[in-house]
Order: C-alpha cells, then structure tokens, then sequence
C-alpha cells in the first residue's frame, strides 16, 4: 500500500518542491512570485483559446512520454525519440501531400500509419544493436537523432517534389483531408490549434496501460527490464522482447511527431536542431514514474507550464525561468531514487538482524 502511494506522493512533492524553489530564485532577483504564477497559471487557462492550446500540447507530449515508458519498462533509455519523432512528422507530411485528395477517412489512419512505420524502423536500429551486439542505447540513439535530423532536412530540401515546396526549407500545408484539425474543435476553442491528437492520445493510453499490465508481450517487457538473463532462462526471448519495445517506442515517437505536424503546423519545414517534444516527453514520463495512466497528467503540467509561460512576462519575468521550474521537477522527482535506495537498505539491515 505504502509503495502504490509513493507512486503518487512523490511526484506531488516534487511538482511542488519545483515550483517553490522557482518561487524563490524570482523572490532572488526582485520579482513576485505570487503575481509571476497567478500570470502563468491566467495564460494557460484563462481562456477556451489558451485551454485549446494547452490540449494540442498535450498530445505529442503523451506520445514520446509513452515511447519512453514502453522502452523504460524494459529496461533501456530511449533518447532517441526526438528523432523518431521528427521522422514520423516527415514522412506522415510527405504522404498526405502525395495523395491530397484521399478521402479523410482513409488519409488521416495511413499518416498515422505511416509514422508509425517511420518512428518504429528508426526505433529497430538502436533495439537491433542493442540486442545483438551489446551496443549502449544511450550513446546510439542520441548520435541518431543528428542523422536523423539531418536525413530529414535532405528529404525536405533534395527529395521532395518542387511542387510540394513553398520554399527551399518548407513545405505547403497539407489538404484538409490531411489535416487533424476539427471545425467543431476549432469553434469550440476560439480557432486554437486544438486537434484529434489529444484523442488519439488518450486512446493511446488505454491501449499502452493494456498492453503493458495484461498481455503476454507486456509482461515480457517488465521482465526483461528486470533481469533479460532470467526471461533468456525462462524460455523467452530476451533479444526479440528488446527489439519489439524500441520498435514500439520508437512507433508512438513517431505518431507524436506526426501529430505536430499534422495537427498543430500542417506542413513540415527544416529544422535547426531536435524537437523538444523528445526531450520533454522523457520528462513527463520520468514526472508520471513511467506509467501510462499517470503520464496524461504529468503532460496536463508540463504543457500549461510551456503555454502560461509568456503570460509572466507581463510583469517582466523572464520566460526561461519556467526551464528551471521543469528542470527542478525532474530534479526532485530524481531524488525519490535516493530515498527509495535509503529504504531498501534500511530494510536489508533489519532482515541481516
């Protein structure tokens, strides 16, 4: 009972924790905490605008989030999903401007298919070298979002046809049979860029909570988290078990990306470095201690942290200071790792007594 509270407790004290200490470091240099945050908290919720906003965030957000609870219950870090992700927006981008005039009922399920595809083979790479040559993930998958990013902008800028560019760096936006906004959504969040991600992420959820507590495939994951010699033991495998949870990782990235682009931008364009959403998405599910149904909340926080944030600047607080909010979050969340160590070898005292 103590360790399923824990599991709540913890990041309550660590959102908390953070947003105290961001109080303090603007008490630090002259600013009102109290006013800096009603501000914040005003711009993201304060309007069905601002509330569409928050919302359209949230979805790619719980995306990558799930990506990386997926490989983490198997034991890995993904930190590629900033890639998987960007090419899951490419090559989801790219179809629907290929075949604009597919009905949406068909168009929008093959985009999400598509970065699926996109997301979970860049997703394999890391899984396959992992699983047959030892190769650390970490290193792979962060020297894989480079070649990705830069594979990407090559297919932006020398691959795609000159008909589907409006300049060198950009492409057109994509048909409304592509697009993922609503009008409904659109009316009732006056013309945010509020769209069916949130849906299929909260559909995504179910479907990954599901997966992970109750079929053979999840338990499989977790145990190969555990201890991949073991399931090797028990008549798993331990190598197909890590090469399917990157390439699931790597598959709900690359949906997440295809939700930026197709739901909040419409088109695809050149990028100058990772998204964030990668990023943030670790951070969200490290928030939510990787669970799938804790993980929309934690994106709910993150998400009215990013969108309230300019609202602060209406008293000359700077933007960047909610980075040191987020980073403190995950700072504190962090900590829980060291109590929880102070307590397994507190308890392993008593039981050498």
């Amino acid at each position: 009972m103590f360790k399923r509270a824990q599991h709540i407790i913890i990041p309550i004290i660590a959102v908390l924790a953070g947003l105290l200490l961001g109080g303090l470091i603007m008490l630090i240099f002259g600013y009102n905490p109290i006013w800096g945050y009603e501000d914040l908290f005003s711009a993201a919720l304060g309007s069905s605008k601002s509330i569409g906003t928050v919302l359209a965030t949230m979805g790619p957000l719980v995306f990558t989030a799930l990506g990386f609870a997926v490989a983490n219950r198997a034991g890995f870090f993904n930190i590629g999903l900033s890639g998987q992700a960007l090419v899951g927006w490419v090559f989801a981008v790219w179809f629907a401007l290929m075949n604009p005039d597919l009905p949406r009922i068909v168009l929008i399920p093959m985009t999400i298919l598509v970065a699926m595809i996109a997301g979970g083979a860049a997703g394999a790479i890391p899984g396959i070298l992992r699983a047959y040559l030892g190769t650390s993930e970490v290193i792979v998958t962060i020297m894989l979002n480079y070649v990705l990013l830069h594979m990407s902008n090559h297919v932006i800028q020398h691959i795609f046809a000159e008909s589907l560019l409006k300049n060198k760096d950009s492409s057109i936006n994509v048909s409304a049979n592509a697009s993922y906004r609503m009008d409904w959504l659109s009316e009732l969040t006056n013309n945010s860029r509020l769209n069916i991600g949130i849906f299929l992420a909260i559909i995504a959820v179910i479907v990954i909570w599901f997966l992970l507590t109750k079929t053979i495939l999840g338990f499989e994951i977790r145990a190969v988290g555990l201890n991949p010699t073991a399931s090797d033991y028990a008549g798993m495998s331990a190598k197909k078990t890590i090469i399917l949870s990157m390439i699931i990782s790597g598959a709900l990235a690359g949906i997440g990306g295809a939700i930026l682009g197709l739901g909040t931008f419409q088109n695809v364009y050149v990028q100058g470095g990772n998204l964030d959403i990668g990023f943030s998405g670790m951070s969200v599910s490290l928030l939510a201690s990787n669970s799938p149904l804790g993980i929309p909340f934690a994106a709910l926080l993150f998400s009215i942290l990013s969108t309230g944030a300019p609202g602060m600047a209406a008293i000359g607080v700077p933007q960047e200071l909610i980075s040191i909010v987020t980073a403190s979050i995950i700072f504190f969340i962090g900590v829980k790792f060291i109590f929880e160590r102070f307590i397994q070898s507190k308890k392993q005292v008593k039981g050498a007594k």
